[in-house]
């Protein structure tokens, strides 16, 4: 078997802003195991077997066979059984400190949510693009910035349901604005020194060779804010043509449920004395506006102008996945007096549906006569019956079997009567617990807090993620259970699963193999070729194996290639750092596409589509820009 090249963290360079957060490669070890992994030419039949397995799980996601996560820990397992991985080395990405961190991020952005801090975001950063590629530019510029000096995992960790949110209110799909996060992230974080671990990982390589090289904090970004303004440029145009609408595991069925249900404006809300249009009322989508009550007139023609009080009864007809974005809203409560007297506090309330059972006691009557609160101790928000929705004050509906009833209820309510032969079903509505937006500025300072910490280097990542989930539970930004589901197992079991995939291509020597085919290949054709060869080769590892193992393996032969060609350290050091993290056309070779993978509900395909003209466009900038200065 090939010599496993492994790389050592322990080590930090000091003095720069965020550098501490990284993780930087100066051990002996890394050269000694790159070199003996590239020093072999023979490529036995371990590493063929690793890279038909690979090439395997590539074609079953791109034909969607199954979900990402069934393909990588199918194909992670026939690598461990064919003996082609250690075993401790095949799952050691599930202890891995960025998957952990990814699973604390998750709950940190689960905490905002709950606190209606992202509205905040999204209404004062964002706002309201009038297409998709204005939205683009919108989210692209202030995400690559901040990815500049900002650790890119958390940042698209707290942006995924912030843009979710946003493309369901602006009418864009999801699919194509998630991928552009991810290449925004990437593209910036080539930018600074300390934009991504992989710029230090290959900074202190390059240290080690020759001592006296020294690179500032923006050096990097004669090369990087070129491929930035070039990438960004090619999203914003392409996009919105290559992307296609992918309905993402949030999509409803072809006739959704529609409720009629009533808000009251409360007399102290912020959205008093604006405009429909300003209050955000208008673009809800699955949702309009039916009329207003207003005190004791009904107002049937309600235009985006028109003027919001205190005391207004909205009247709206829409979706329930609708009736949960008015719900965080704040200000807007719904207009029956029965929520008004729930005993539970309306932040620990569940937004609930269930269904009138045949032969149910409830059959028959009006929900007043019934006295629904009193008995079961929750409130009948809306009434869905037969594929329509039921009109007319609730308090005077008959029920029938059958109905849909949208409730408004304690957390204890499911727990209790989801065994009475009163309801046939009670599922519990996602995301539909009233935020707390008292607590909505708390939840931001805590992500804020969060961000500086790992950001300056005070605490790793994964410490300061793990503080703000405890900040977040002990403050009640966010409940134990909300905690628990806020955890997407799927993403964390596809970045561990990854992680074991790539290393079995490097301790078969696939990697290695590949990557000094492609140099030793262009190296008669001139220095140009040879920086060419350096960057493909580097981004061809960096889509199957880590971004920091790619470069560690490459640095070796790319530094000895360039000086055979004539080429100085400093335009190979930059060069591999802006093609290892010049991640593009797969799911599974950079962990931020992994994350927008499942919520934007794409296609293997789309980021081919998207990713390969894009890698090549970027390829020949970063290139060109280096062969036009230094040779």
């Amino acid at each position: 078997m090939r010599p496993r090249a492994t790389i050592d963290t322990s080590v930090r360079r000091p003095g720069w802003p965020g550098a501490a957060h990284h993780d930087v490669v100066s051990d002996s070890r890394i050269l000694a195991c790159a070199r003996s992994a590239l020093g072999s030419r023979g490529v036995d039949w371990q590493a063929w077997t690793t890279l038909a397995v690979v090439v395997a799980m590539v074609v079953a996601l791109a034909r969607n066979v199954a979900s990402p996560d069934v393909v990588l820990t199918a194909g992670l397992t026939l690598l461990v059984t064919a003996g082609l991985v250690p075993l401790e080395r095949a799952f050691a990405g599930f202890a891995n400190e960025g998957l952990l961190s990814v699973g604390a991020l998750f709950v940190v952005a689960a905490g905002v949510r709950a606190t209606g801090g992202l509205d905040l975001l999204l209404r004062r950063v964002l706002g309201r693009p009038r297409g998709s590629r204005g939205a683009l530019l919108r989210m692209m510029l202030p995400v690559s910035a901040v990815s500049a000096f900002v650790n890119n995992t958390p940042l698209v960790a707290m942006m995924v349901p912030v843009v979710l949110d946003w493309s369901r209110r602006c009418r864009i799909a999801a699919s194509h604005l998630l991928l552009p996060l991810s290449y925004a992230s990437i593209l910036g974080g080539t930018c600074t020194l300390v934009g991504t671990s992989t710029n230090l990982v290959v900074y202190g390589l390059a240290r080690r060779r020759e001592p006296e090289l020294d690179l500032g904090m923006f050096d990097i970004a004669v090369l990087g804010l070129p491929t930035l303004l070039v990438g960004i440029a090619y999203v914003v145009l392409a996009a919105p043509r290559l992307l296609r609408d992918r309905a993402g595991p949030e999509a409803s069925v072809t006739r959704p449920r529609e409720y009629t249900v009533a808000m009251r404006v409360e007399p102290d809300a912020a959205v008093v004395g604006q405009s429909i249009e300003e209050a955000g009322l208008r673009h809800l989508p699955g949702l309009y506006l039916v009329e207003i009550e207003r005190d004791g007139e009904v107002l049937a023609a309600v235009g985006p102008e028109t003027r919001l009080r205190g005391g207004d009864v909205l009247l709206f007809v829409g979706v329930v996945d609708s009736v949960v974005d008015l719900r965080r809203i704040r200000g807007l409560v719904p207009a029956t007096d029965q929520v008004d007297k729930l005993a539970v506090p309306r932040p620990s309330r569940r937004l609930l549906e269930a269904v009138v059972g045949q032969g149910s006691e409830l059959t028959g009557r009006s929900v007043r006569d019934l006295q629904f609160r009193t008995r079961y101790g929750a409130a009948i928000i809306a009434v869905h019956r037969d594929g329509e929705r039921v009109g007319g004050k609730v308090g005077d509906i008959v029920l029938r079997a059958g109905d849909v009833l949208l409730l408004e209820a304690p957390p204890g309510f499911l727990p209790r009567w989801r065994n009475d032969r009163a309801f046939a079903l009670i599922t519990e509505v996602e995301g539909g617990a009233p935020p707390r937006h008292e607590r909505g500025w708390l939840a931001l300072a805590i992500l804020a807090a969060m961000v500086a910490l790992s950001a300056l280097g005070i605490l790793p990542l994964l410490v300061a993620a793990l503080l703000a989930v405890a900040a977040m539970l002990a403050t009640g930004c966010l409940g134990r259970q909300e905690a628990w589901r806020a955890v997407d197992l799927p993403i964390l079991v596809t970045i561990g699963s990854a992680f074991g995939v790539g290393a079995a291509l490097e301790h078969t020597g696939a990697a290695a193999a590949l990557g000094r085919a492609l140099v030793e290949l262009a190296a008669p054709l001139g220095p140009v070729a040879t920086l060419a060869a350096i960057y493909l080769a580097t981004t061809l590892l960096t889509e199957l194996i880590s971004n920091n193992a790619a470069a560690a393996l490459m640095f070796p032969l790319a530094a000895e290639a360039g000086q055979a060609a004539g080429i100085g350290l400093v335009p190979v050091s930059l060069v591999i750092m802006m093609a290892a993290s010049a991640s593009f056309s797969t799911p599974i070779g950079y962990q931020t596409n992994l994350m927008v993978y499942g919520p934007g509900g794409y296609r293997f395909s789309d980021f081919l589509r998207v990713g390969i003209p894009l890698q090549l466009l970027l390829a020949v900038v970063a290139v060109g820009v280096a062969a036009a200065i230094w040779l």
